[in-house]
């Protein structure tokens, strides 16, 4: 894992190093400028009306009593979506525009559940579901009807 970190963090930014300069060698520094410019706008701007329209989809469930896991999952990506653009870089736009189309979120939120899925069942990770109100009395566990009554002052 640290191992892909490293590359991640050491690979990817040399990659975007490169194109920025191929690019900017080849259409000129100025026109190279405002495409990253362009991009981090518009990326800026699609990021910030898809997750406005995300987050009325989690307030519509939530007061239907839904739970809005997918939406929650598609305003994360939406958020890496958003940092990815504002990042300069092509390689960095390309995965953000990716991740701004639903359809392509949509196949990746299903991986991602596939992939939590498996990894549960392997025992790599534990999911814990939670029914209603939970309290926390010391090291004991109390359910809401079974709260102590507190005195009032």
């Amino acid at each position: 894992m640290l191992f892909r970190l490293f590359l991640a963090f050491s690979l990817i930014p040399l990659v975007e190093i490169y194109l920025l300069v191929k690019v900017g060698s080849y259409l000129g520094a100025e026109t190279t400028i405002a495409i990253v410019l362009l991009t981090g706008f518009a990326g800026a701007y699609l990021a910030r009306r898809q997750g406005l329209s995300t987050m009325r989809r989690v307030q519509s469930n939530m007061a239907q009593g839904i739970a809005p896991a997918g939406e929650m999952v598609d305003a994360l990506l939406i958020l890496v979506a958003g940092v990815l653009l504002l990042t300069p870089g092509f390689v960095s736009d390309a995965v953000g525009i990716l991740l701004l189309i639903p359809q392509f979120r949509a196949v990746l939120k299903n991986q991602l559940r596939k992939k939590f899925e498996r990894m549960a069942s392997q025992g790599q990770i534990h999911v814990i579901h939670h029914q209603g109100p939970v309290f926390r009395q010391g090291m004991k566990t109390v359910k809401p009807e079974q709260e102590p009554k507190r005195d009032q002052d």
